[in-house]
């Protein structure tokens, strides 16, 4: 977003319809320190040109995948591991490529197929399934966390998470966990086996309790205890039978 340098200065207002950012991000970003801008006498915010072109490089640079820690250490000049973030970024798109190559040629036999009048089978079908949801995983996601995540919360989470983490692999384990208690279900929450599930949970729940503050905790229990609401919008990892006995072993051990 390249801004002139003799842009009329602009009220919060005028930046929300001509951005699309949203005045709640402005004020965050401001609160953070990323922005300064101008106050009337009335305690109006305006935005001059130079604002504006920090607005630019936040956006881009959030966009690249930056933390808006490291977005602050960018725009103070200040001194950034900048080749492990780019190794991270680079790690992530390979894979982001790999899913969206493995889809295109999944797509493409399913296209002659049809082309050839022939129907699908129910082995292709579900590969159909399995690579749409992996390609649409980050958009779905992002789409059902800020129903349950404020963007100050999603910030403090994305500034505490160590740089490389890898979210698709931490997603898959997540999945393959929820598979494995599904398939020993029903069972009672006092049992050994629950126990041995519930202990397999929390050690795979260890990297987000590590970082996580209380809200943040709060935040995810929230989102859980609400999955029949957006159930349908985003396939989540585990089902609310799988959630509901995991909250029902905790109870049974105090």
């Amino acid at each position: 977003m390249h801004t002139p340098p003799d842009i009329a200065p602009l009220d919060i207002a005028d930046v929300v319809r001509r951005t699309g950012l949203s005045a709640r991000a402005l004020r965050f970003y401001e609160a953070r320190g990323l922005v300064r801008p101008l106050r009337t006498a009335a305690g109006r915010r305006i935005f001059g040109a130079a604002e504006l072109e920090r607005l630019g490089r936040i956006v881009a640079l959030k966009a690249a995948g930056f933390t808006l820690s490291q977005i602050g250490a960018v725009l103070a000049d200040r001194p950034l591991p900048i080749a492990g973030i780019v190794a991270a970024q680079l790690a992530a798109l390979d894979r982001r490529i790999d899913d969206l190559a493995a889809a295109r040629t999944v797509l493409i036999a399913a296209q002659s197929r049809l082309d050839r009048g022939e129907p699908l089978d129910a082995a292709t079908l579900c590969l159909l399934i399995s690579q749409g949801d992996r390609i649409m995983t980050h958009a779905d996601w992002k789409q059902v966390v800020d129903r349950y995540y404020t963007p100050e919360e999603q910030a403090r989470w994305a500034d505490r998470m160590p740089t490389g983490f890898d979210q698709q692999g931490y997603a898959d384990q997540w999945q393959a966990l929820g598979t494995r208690i599904a398939a020993a279900l029903p069972l009672d929450p006092a049992s050994p086996q629950a126990g041995e599930l519930y202990d397999a949970w929390q050690a795979l729940l260890a990297p987000f309790t590590a970082v996580a503050t209380p809200e943040m905790m709060k935040g995810a229990t929230k989102l859980y205890d609400a999955m029949p609401e957006w159930r349908g919008d985003r396939q989540p990892p585990f089902s609310p039978e799988v959630w509901s006995f995991i909250k029902a072993v905790k109870a049974a051990r105090g």
